[in-house]
């Protein structure tokens, strides 16, 4: 073809993309006109895509939809993009972008954003990630939209930062590193560059619909705001390796205290690439004592990109908290750090005062375990947390008094009652030997800071150290609606009416 002939294409392009550019309001081009695949390209099972109802389909088998109209030449750099989605149950998608075509298999070079609110996986595999995640990167565990009804995604790239919304809520905001941090096994094209958008066909029972896809080019160099953030090391390093890999980045415990505020927690948990679950304390001299301070404060975090959980205070939570309460918290957790000893003392046993001397630590543990045993048994909570701690007074002798046989004892109990096991960041617990009965018994596993403030809401660095030394799998841990009913499903009667 004549050099002339490729020139005089190009201009008519770009003429075409300017038209289109200059129509929009405030720079807002639309990609898809509704009515046809013009400007798209399907890969493989070309099929699947169709136009239906003003909509973009997909209903077959795996086929990625590139954008490769005239806008920006198809090569985007700096963007922001809007698309309108509604899933069916059990869907399975995604928008790439930076990316570029490729005939058959999943995309090798760009990002993708999540689209899945209800797929559970294939085989033995089950998929954690779902809508907003920055796929692998920066990972969402929590449903915040239902299957059947239309959601809004945003996805924004200025230089090396990476912002998705949904329904206006942001739930990621990474700051990719120089050099890139990449996972190991994932796409070596992961990373920011430039390139086209796709829409992810996933497989023959994904059914997605997509409308309103618009961009806004940005100008290929920006104005950066520069922010000090610390290099990556070893544990920004092994939170993007977990995540991919489907262990759940997440700090299932965490506390809005000392001044904290739920905005700088999010702030925190975006740049730190670890979803909080926020706790607040239930129970016996505790702001929240009956229901409708329980319900104030699961409301109030109605719109937020966090698990909400209710930590369950001392033994008398039970008779003041119904099920149906207890049932709007995404799970209950609690610990064996309020308890009464066989003299009918009531103790508290992170304060030194209540615990007194312990005059024989071996009765002190045996009744630590039966209450231990006793509360998993009984109470309906998700997750055991603080486990296996100890009083100062004796804390000193944990490998010795953590005998084989007391830790048989609670892990059997977890095991029974399915009640996963928090590896807890403040108090380095627990032991690794007892990570690693746990897990042989085919206990789950969560990671967990109880922070006292914002000082020591830290990274989780103890389970990163579990995950490494107990050889810790996605297999091993626990997240919210992946297992069943939840526990107060389950013991509805253990709570007042």
């Amino acid at each position: 073809m004549p050099t002339s002939e490729i020139s005089r294409r190009a201009f008519v392009a770009t003429l075409a993309a300017a038209s289109q550019l200059s129509a929009a309001d405030d720079g807002w081009v639309s990609l898809f006109d509704g009515s046809s695949l013009k400007g798209w390209k399907p890969s493989e099972n070309k099929g699947t895509w169709k136009v239906v109802d003003g909509m973009l389909s997909n209903d077959g088998g795996r086929s990625h939809l590139f954008y490769d109209g005239p806008v920006k030449g198809a090569d985007f750099r700096n963007f922001e993009l809007e698309a309108e989605v509604m899933t069916k149950p059990g869907c399975n998608s995604g928008i790439y972008f930076h990316s570029t075509y490729q005939e058959k298999g999943f995309p090798q070079k760009g990002f993708e954003v999540q689209v899945n609110n209800s797929a559970s996986g294939e085989g033995s595999y089950r998929e954690r990630k779902r809508t907003a995640s920055l796929y692998g990167v920066r990972n969402v565990y929590k449903q915040f939209v239902p299957d059947n009804e239309w959601f809004k995604l945003r996805i924004s790239v200025r230089m090396k930062n990476v912002q998705v919304r949904l329904n206006d809520m942001l739930m990621v905001d990474y700051n990719e590193p120089t050099p890139p941090v990449i996972a190991e096994g994932s796409e070596r094209g992961r990373f920011l560059d430039h390139g086209t958008f796709a829409l992810q066909g996933h497989d023959p029972g994904s059914h997605v619909m997509y409308k309103s896809i618009r961009v806004r080019p940005l100008a290929d160099e920006l104005p950066t705001t520069k922010i000090a953030y610390p290099p990556p090391d070893q544990t920004f390093q092994d939170i993007i390796n977990y995540g991919a890999h489907n262990i759940p980045m997440v700090d299932f415990h965490v506390h809005l205290k000392l001044g904290l505020t739920l905005e700088q927690a999010l702030q925190k948990s975006r740049q730190d690439g670890i979803m909080y679950g926020i706790a607040v304390n239930c129970g016996k001299g505790f702001p929240v004592q009956d229901d409708a301070t329980a319900r104030q404060f699961v409301e109030s975090l109605k719109g937020q990109p966090v698990f909400v959980a209710m930590q369950a205070e001392g033994r008398e939570w039970t008779q003041m908290f119904s099920s149906k309460t207890a049932a709007l918290f995404d799970y209950v957790f609690t610990d064996s750090m309020t308890w009464t000893d066989n003299r009918g003392r009531r103790m508290r046993t992170w304060l030194p005062d209540e615990v007194g001397a312990i005059a024989d630590p071996q009765e002190f543990m045996d009744t630590l375990v039966d209450r231990a045993v006793g509360i998993i048994d009984k109470e309906p909570v998700d997750i055991y947390v603080n486990p296996t701690f100890l009083p100062e007074i004796i804390a000193k002798d944990y490998a010795t008094l953590w005998t084989e046989a007391r830790m048989k004892k609670v892990v059997a109990a977890l095991a029974r009652n399915g009640v996963a096991m928090e590896i807890n960041n403040r108090y380095k617990l627990p032991s690794a030997s007892f990570v690693q009965m746990a897990k042989e018994a085919g206990v789950k596993f969560t990671m967990g800071t109880n922070n006292t403030g914002p000082a020591d809401l830290l990274r989780c660095e103890y389970g990163l150290q579990m995950i490494k030394e107990c050889k810790l799998g996605w297999q091993d841990f626990f997240v919210p609606g992946a297992f069943g009913p939840k526990a107060v499903e389950r013991k509805p009667n253990a709570l007042k009416a």
